[in-house]
């Protein structure tokens, strides 16, 4: 039975998380303490009594998801090792953390430096995202295409939900014209930017540095990439693969999908929330595939 676990992404924040692994396990705590250390302030503060505004500062949620979602891989007794792994936008760090690919301490110092550069883009050009539910992926894709300025796809989720992200503008005429074409509903997020899209692009130079200067093992199980969602295991191809993601599109269905044409049976989201859980499950019932999934 082949094991596949799952890390999610920005969105899966909720105030409070991690409180109770920092209070009940030792090894977490250390871990959690560690990691306010590296970040240069409080962020374990920020998790526990932080309201639902501050935690969805960029610069805020995206070490706050990788911490607690590592710390549960890492310190959950019995947990036994993954096949495969993958990881949603932010997750695919997690999970290079849970292979074994890259070390906690200098994973979590290059989601500090992406979810900065992030911030940064997303004050400087003001973007948004949009979820399009029940129109084909050609549909969505063509009409992004289509609108005057800057939309595009963003996070293919599972079949039948999209998401696009671009200026706020494009996003709106995008909205406008999915429902058009049939589209059950087109919503606007409540998102800090234009993620995995061009609005991203200035983010890639100090990025670039980081992701060059972090030292990559070869995972001990393959890691299904967001860009490719292929499985890979070659250093140099997985770091080129972190890069790309940031203005690239999250190809989570074709993911899934490629999981379990690999084999996987038992799918297990480990960090907060239960987002994927549920991608999962509408992705492999489309496929006509039995799976547990935990």
């Amino acid at each position: 039975m082949k094991r596949a676990y799952v890390f999610p992404g920005q969105g899966s924040q909720f105030p409070g998380m991690g409180k109770e692994l920092y209070d009940g396990n030792s090894q977490a705590r250390e871990l959690m303490e560690r990691a306010n250390e590296i970040l240069g302030f409080r962020l374990t503060d920020v998790m526990f009594e932080g309201s639902d505004e501050d935690l969805r500062a960029t610069r805020v949620t995206q070490p706050a998801i990788f911490l607690h979602s590592v710390v549960t891989a890492l310190c959950t007794e019995g947990l036994p090792a993954p096949d495969m792994v993958g990881g949603h936008s932010l997750g695919e760090f997690s999970a290079l953390v849970a292979a074994g690919a890259v070390a906690f301490e200098d994973a979590l110092r290059l989601v500090a430096v992406r979810a900065s550069e992030m911030q940064k883009c997303c004050e400087q050009v003001p973007g948004t995202m949009a979820a399009v539910i029940a129109l084909p992926n050609e549909k969505v894709e063509e009409i992004c295409a289509g609108i005057e300025g800057v939309v595009v796809p963003a996070n293919y989720n599972c079949d039948g939900q999209v998401v696009i992200s671009g200026e706020k503008e494009a996003v709106a005429r995008a909205c406008e014209a999915m429902k058009a074409a049939g589209a059950k509903r087109a919503l606007p997020l409540s998102v800090g930017g234009a993620f995995h899209s061009p609005l991203m692009e200035p983010a890639r130079v100090e990025l670039a540095k980081a992701i060059d200067s972090t030292e990559v093992l070869t995972p001990r199980c393959p890691i299904y990439q967001n860009v490719t969602a292929l499985p890979e295991t070659d250093p140099a191809r997985i770091k080129d693969n972190l890069l790309l993601q940031l203005t690239s599109p999250v190809r989570w269905t074709q993911s899934v999908k490629n999981m379990l044409a690999d084999g996987a049976v038992s799918f297990k989201e480990i960090g907060p929330g239960a987002v994927l859980q549920g991608l999962v499950k509408r992705i492999s019932a489309a496929a006509g595939a039995e799976v547990e999934i935990g």
